[in-house]
């Protein structure tokens, strides 16, 4: 009964603020604010399963630990997010290209369809995983531990790439604004074009592993395969969906993309690939 009260909870903050992301949009014509809210209302929304746990008695172990962990993940993508200047008004420059290439009746309809309602909702499902260790507090164990070692470990990649990335981008505008070939190939970018993508997004799904622990055998929530999977699966459809769109932009921008495209992974860090003779230098 504590998770269904909860859902009902989260689902009411995350109207709240998409309403509140909504109307800011509208108010300053800027699209990001569901940008400056990404790292927070999934912390809030975990602390709301976990406070219901806490408040009904039972074993909150997991989902405790769980809620430490997001809020970890939370202040450091707030603080990568800040210290570019996220929550100063500069908007995501994906959006101004759309803008440009739709109608201001059709943007409007991809504002509040997809940047506001669709981001905000799936910001909640990927917490839902918390619903099903609320109504399944199986005993903590092993597993839990091997699942958080995992999760501080995509977080420690997480904040190297972007640190990386940072340090090439600073060392670029030193530079004048250029600086070859444009975009970062060194350190964990010369084995995923998108490391910080592949590492956050394997949080989430980390998150959804403390749940199939604690729904395993459970009946109604499911077990290992469990309704919640629904979240990190449709943030994986929408980081590859934004990648695509990105790299696009990139390889329009950079000549050498091409070539980093055909040598280096997209998201999962892999050994660079070998050139191929067509496209070896003469």
């Amino acid at each position: 009964m504590e998770a269904v009260v909860a859902i009902a909870v989260v689902v009411a903050l995350a109207a709240a603020i998409s309403a509140a992301c909504w109307i800011l949009s509208l108010i300053t014509k800027d699209t990001s604010w569901v940008d400056r809210i990404w790292s927070i209302a999934p912390v809030l929304y975990v602390w709301v399963f976990a406070g219901f746990g806490i408040a009904a008695g039972v074993d909150v172990t997991r989902l405790v630990l769980v809620a430490v962990l997001v809020t970890l993940w939370g202040a450091r993508l707030t603080f990568n997010f800040a210290r570019k200047g996220g929550y100063t008004g500069m908007e995501d420059y994906r959006w101004a290209i759309l803008r440009a290439k739709m109608t201001p009746a059709q943007f409007q309809l991809f504002n509040i369809g997809f940047i506001v309602l669709y981001q905000n909702l799936l910001l909640a499902l990927i917490t839902l995983p918390a619903a099903v260790m609320l109504a399944s507090p199986a005993p903590f164990g092993v597993w839990d531990v091997v699942i958080a070692a995992l999760f501080l470990a995509a977080l420690w990649g997480e904040f190297v790439a972007d640190q990386q990335q940072w340090d090439f981008h600073q060392a670029k505008r030193r530079a004048g604004g250029h600086l070859e070939p444009g975009f970062v190939t060194t350190g964990l970018f010369r084995y995923s074009r998108h490391p910080n993508f592949f590492f956050e997004q394997a949080q989430w799904w980390l998150v959804y592993a403390f749940s199939a622990v604690a729904a395993a055998g459970a009946g109604l929530w499911g077990g290992v395969l469990n309704w919640t999977l629904i979240g990190p699966v449709l943030l994986t459809l929408l980081f590859i969906g934004s990648t695509i769109f990105t790299e696009s932009i990139s390889a329009a921008k950079y000549p050498a993309y091409a070539d980093y495209r055909r040598t280096t992974s997209m998201l999962v860090p892999l050994p660079p690939r070998r050139r191929s003779r067509a496209h070896a230098p003469a």
